[in-house]
């Protein structure tokens, strides 16, 4: 069975991710420091909160070179909700200005913008609640789930990945508001993410992570 080790970085629930990945008979670890990464199969980076408070959280707790280092590796790595954000090149959350974003981890390309109102339109923000998924192509941690399939969300910001990367990066969407689809799930190699919640997802959100931990382990 895989170990699968849980980022405790100050941010986040984590005792409620634990609990989901055990319902599906999976071990799950929270890893209090890095040092802890050995003999962990699998990896989830949590959170929920603003990013760059998030990103200071992983640099004073030593995360931010472990995390690409493990990823580095070729082991399955999963971000959920904040996680997802951290892990793209920068964000417009708390930044200077729209060319000067708050730095990520830079796993994948692209960046992190604010759900934004057309005009004349009146838009509720955080973006909170179910919403259904429409697979782009196929993915591992979306097998045997239907076309769809609702999931929980709380998020005021989402990823935007770099446009000429997005077809190979996107592997599920969501719309917010209807007609207005934004990046739900991504999955590149040995990364993957979701801005959505699987562990608040219930029947959909158990499948996603029974599917994550059986991926094979490098």
């Amino acid at each position: 069975m895989a170990t699968i080790g849980i980022i405790d970085y100050g941010v986040g629930n984590l005792r409620s991710v634990q609990k989901a990945l055990e319902s599906v008979g999976s071990a799950a670890r929270i890893l209090r420091g890095a040092a802890e990464l050995d003999g962990v199969d699998h990896l989830i980076l949590p959170g929920v909160g603003a990013f760059a408070d998030g990103m200071a959280m992983l640099r004073d707790r030593g995360w931010v070179e472990p995390i690409k280092k493990y990823v580095a590796s070729g082991r399955p790595f999963l971000g959920i909700c904040l996680g997802m954000q951290l892990i793209f090149e920068g964000s417009e959350e708390d930044a200077p200005s729209e060319k000067e974003l708050v730095p990520g981890l830079a796993l994948v390309p692209g960046k992190v913008v604010r759900f934004r109102a057309g005009p004349g339109e009146r838009l509720k923000v955080p973006h909170m609640g179910w919403n259904n998924l429409a697979w782009q192509r196929d993915d591992p941690l979306l097998r045997g789930l239907p076309q769809q399939a609702a999931v929980y969300f709380v998020h005021s910001y989402y990823a935007q990945p770099a446009p000429d990367q997005a077809a190979s990066l996107v592997s599920a969407r969501a719309e917010y508001p209807a007609g207005r689809p934004f990046c739900a799930t991504i999955w590149r190699g040995n990364v993957w993410a979701t801005q959505f919640h699987p562990e608040k997802s219930q029947r959909v959100g158990m499948a996603m992570l029974a599917n994550f931990a059986a991926i094979p382990a490098k």
